[in-house]
């Protein structure tokens, strides 16, 4: 699962009983040896399926962790691309990689952004919110994109409760949720609580309007369903072309 570049078992443990950003300060040196990161398969596919909705000029990478991130959006964007993370230490990395690109270290619920890019993209990230978190991480991304502009990241297909993969993310969200209610500070990283429709209910509720297209490349499943969809949220081109939202 871990090439021997990867962190030792003493080093995952460590970094499990600290905080989200103190966690990934402390494994960014070797996160890219680990099943973490991002496929390139699945950055592929998700250049694939934007290019045609394209050409984009400035983009952002919500969340780039080391920046892998950025071949995606070096395929697909004219201008300067950006990165925004929490941790120091990822964005390190980042930098040694991608010289040439823009980064920015921020608490990604509050997005220090507005109308700068075109298109927005995101990759592995939606774990680390709460639900009650990603009203204010989905405004901040809306806000920081131009009118039309899109916002864009790839969601696995739910594994069926008969398959090995339920009931391993099943345990580990258990075995989180017991973690976090007896160490701080807490780690948050659940696999369970982004399901499709509460995604796309809070992007509508921050203005978005959704589609969403299968990721062919990466296969389907025995039951015919594509293994990956790619979100697509559109910020719309001028205020009275945002979705209806009922008042609260």
């Amino acid at each position: 699962m871990f090439s021997p570049q990867g962190p030792s078992l003493r080093e995952l443990a460590i970094q499990a009983l600290s905080s989200v950003e103190h966690g990934y300060d402390l494994l960014a040196p070797k996160f890219d040896h680990t099943p973490f990161r991002t496929p390139d398969s699945v950055l592929d596919a998700t250049a694939d399926a934007l290019r045609p909705l394209g050409p984009f000029g400035e983009g952002l990478d919500v969340c780039c962790g080391t920046g892998a991130g950025m071949r995606t959006l070096e395929a697909v964007c004219q201008g300067r691309i950006t990165g925004v993370d929490l941790s120091a230490g990822m964005l390190a990395q980042a930098r040694a990689a991608h010289p040439a690109a823009e980064w920015v270290r921020a608490d990604v619920r509050a997005l220090p952004f507005a109308e700068a890019f075109d298109v927005a993209v995101s990759f592995g990230a939606l774990g680390h919110f709460l639900p009650a978190d990603r009203p204010a991480l989905f405004a901040g991304v809306y806000r920081a994109l131009r009118p039309g502009g899109l916002f864009a990241f790839p969601i696995g297909a739910p594994p069926p409760i008969t398959s090995g993969w339920y009931w391993a993310l099943l345990g580990f969200d258990l075995a989180m949720r017991v973690r976090n209610a007896v160490w701080r500070p807490p780690f948050v990283m659940y696999y369970r609580t982004c399901p499709p429709h509460a995604l796309r209910d809070d992007l509508t509720a921050a203005g978005f309007t959704v589609t969403t297209v299968p990721l062919a490349p990466l296969g389907r499943r025995d039951d015919g369903s594509p293994r990956y969809r790619l979100a697509l949220a559109r910020k719309p081109t001028a205020e009275a072309d945002r979705p209806y939202r009922r008042p609260a």
